[in-house]
């Protein structure tokens, strides 16, 4: 059974704070240095993220569960409070006496709520006699209007739904091996599961750090999904590849994996700092810039390039439940003015036959699909046929043009995947 300090359930609180209030995503918040998690115990860092995360991923239903008890809504530190001793009853089996006092506790701990402690004991001994299956019962969230909008003209209603349920689940931790052949060998060590993509999936909920193979480099986590756009390149060794929007790092150690010279490209320090850190691990070499793809130049011309471009990142739901509550709208044009610059600059790049591969972690067609077909119409690059089946993935997640289109819905029964869109192109 998972248990909770105080200092971890004020530390979720913050976090859902500053995403409905500041509109911050965790991470940013995570990882800052001055952050609210800054000066906690690694398991109640762990603790507070996973349950903000939770809280978040259910708020709608857990809302409409508190409605029933509440007689008008309470200010947001009481209510964020509700809501994060509700996550931890219903959703997460905490006894409900621990639950309830600590919700009590934070109210108390603020002059202008400290009043509400009566009323947040009241409703916390409530929730303690509901069961999963109240929340269950209910409808899955619906996303943002003008993303659903979205979402229901690209893939039916069905579809949608199909991908709001997906949203509700705890997305799994996936691994890529540094040596894919042993991926048989680790997946016994890891208590894993052999993806037919490749990857392995770990069911459990445990610290990535601690587990056998971390510290020696031989695998990092990414998700599935993720990890298909290098894929598609074919064998790369000894070949100069370009991986422009580096970070965090996962394809580009995939590419050296692989045995390419790489060069990777990111324009925040910050990020390519976690580059450096990650492929430090695992013992890559490669050429890191920090710099800005729409004024760098390179050195050479390159055998293959990645593109993972900046999106909407509307796929990445169930791993960022924040993402709608932190970007609501949907205002895609400077996102689809900057994708067509990269693509334009990254074509120049190319040798000739040179191989480029488009990627975005959107569920949006206008970031995927029409992107692609827009830039082909005044370029000289041509769009190759994915073999999806060669990939261990279904044939039907083809699109009409040969790219492939990934849900968050699809492998229902190995626990999904996050939604991406790829292309890959090749210079005449």
């Amino acid at each position: 059974m998972k248990t909770t300090t105080i200092s971890a359930r004020f530390g979720a609180l913050a976090l859902i704070h500053a995403v409905l209030m500041d509109k911050r995503m965790l991470g940013d918040t995570i990882s800052s240095e001055d952050g609210p998690l800054s000066k906690l115990a690694p398991s109640d860092r762990a603790r507070a993220q996973s349950l903000a995360s939770l809280t978040l991923r259910h708020m709608p239903r857990l809302d409409v569960i508190l409605d029933e008890f509440l007689e008008r809504k309470p200010p947001l530190r009481a209510l964020n409070a509700l809501r994060v001793c509700a996550a931890e009853i219903v959703l997460d089996g905490i006894p409900a006496h621990g639950a309830v006092n600590a919700a009590v506790e934070i109210v108390r701990g603020s002059n202008k709520t400290k009043h509400l402690g009566g009323m947040v004991n009241a409703v916390g001994r409530k929730l303690g006699a509901l069961k999963f299956d109240s929340l269950q019962e209910l409808p899955a969230p619906q996303l943002p209007k003008a993303l659903r909008g979205a979402i229901v003209k690209a893939f039916g209603e069905k579809e949608t739904v199909a991908i709001e349920q997906a949203h509700l689940e705890r997305p799994p931790f996936d691994l890529s091996l540094r040596e894919p052949s042993k991926a048989a060998k680790w997946a016994e060590k890891l208590e894993a599961e052999v993806l037919p993509t490749g990857s392995l999936r770990l069911r459990k909920s445990v610290q990535i750090s601690a587990l056998n193979g971390y510290e020696e480099g031989d695998w990092w986590v990414q998700d599935a999904a993720a990890a298909m756009p290098v894929r598609l390149f074919g064998n790369i060794k000894g070949k100069r590849v370009l991986d422009l929007c580096a970070a965090p790092g996962g394809k580009t150690m995939q590419l050296c994996a692989a045995g390419a010279k790489v060069t990777a490209l990111d324009l925040s320090p910050e990020r390519m700092h976690r580059v450096m850190e990650n492929t430090r691990r695992t013992g890559f070499r490669l050429h890191m810039e920090v710099a800005d793809v729409m004024t760098w130049e390179p050195d050479g011309l390159f055998h293959a390039i990645l593109l993972d471009a900046p999106c909407s990142a509307t796929g990445t739901i169930r791993r960022h439940p924040d993402l709608p509550y932190v970007r609501p709208s949907l205002d895609l044009k400077p996102l689809l003015r900057l994708q067509q610059a990269m693509l334009k600059r990254a074509s120049g790049w190319l040798k000739p036959k040179g191989q480029l591969v488009y990627s975005t972690c959107s569920l949006i067609p206008a970031e995927g699909e029409r992107q692609i077909l827009r830039f082909l119409e005044c370029n000289d690059l041509s769009e190759d046929n994915i073999d999806v089946t060669a990939l261990g993935l279904d044939s039907s997640w083809k699109t009409s043009k040969g790219a492939l289109r990934l849900r968050p819905d699809y492998w229902p029964d190995l626990g999904g995947m996050d939604g991406f869109y790829m292309a890959l192109l090749h210079k005449q």
